[in-house]
């Protein structure tokens, strides 16, 4: 299938003043209706939401998720949420226990911008993902910078000796 990615602009603003989750809401929201719109028509298109730091420490994210994807009448597997590495660590306990949770509905998680934080492979063994996304700052180079190259090819390996899509 396919993936559209849908991205939250203005997040700092929104963090800031503390929309964020109604924020969040409204962009999961219209996700979901194009998803479910999508599969009507025909159309095999998952859908990615990236979702902040605080959005991932919000208590309420996976009743907030299960009720959206019930309401839209879309399969979970059809939703990937998209995470920074940073906000990751930003409380990796409870960013884990969030994660576990969605991957249990059956939502798929995708690691965003991976290599520019400090994320340990200790937790990358141990998050509960499905893909990385290498951070374009190595991608855009690999062409012309050996190391860009050497980080790249070995990301890739290293996630699908993992079991995870690239």
């Amino acid at each position: 299938p396919g993936k559209v990615t849908v991205m939250l602009n203005g997040v700092p603003i929104a963090e800031q003043t503390g929309l964020i989750r109604p924020l969040a809401r409204w962009v999961l929201e219209a996700a979901l209706r194009e998803s479910n719109r999508w599969h009507a028509a025909g159309l095999d298109i998952n859908v990615a939401v990236n979702l902040s730091m605080r959005n991932l420490h919000d208590p309420e994210i996976g009743e907030t998720i299960r009720e959206l994807l019930a309401r839209w009448g879309v399969p979970p597997v059809r939703l990937v949420i998209e995470i920074t590495e940073s906000s990751l660590m930003a409380d990796a306990a409870r960013a884990m226990d969030v994660l576990t949770s969605l991957r249990a509905m059956g939502v798929s998680i995708s690691i965003d911008d991976f290599g520019t934080g400090y994320s340990s492979l200790a937790y990358l063994k141990r998050l509960p993902v499905d893909e990385l996304k290498i951070d374009r700052s190595f991608v855009s180079h690999m062409a012309t910078d050996d190391n860009d190259l050497v980080i790249v090819r070995s990301t890739i390996g290293l996630a699908h000796d993992l079991g995870l899509r690239v």
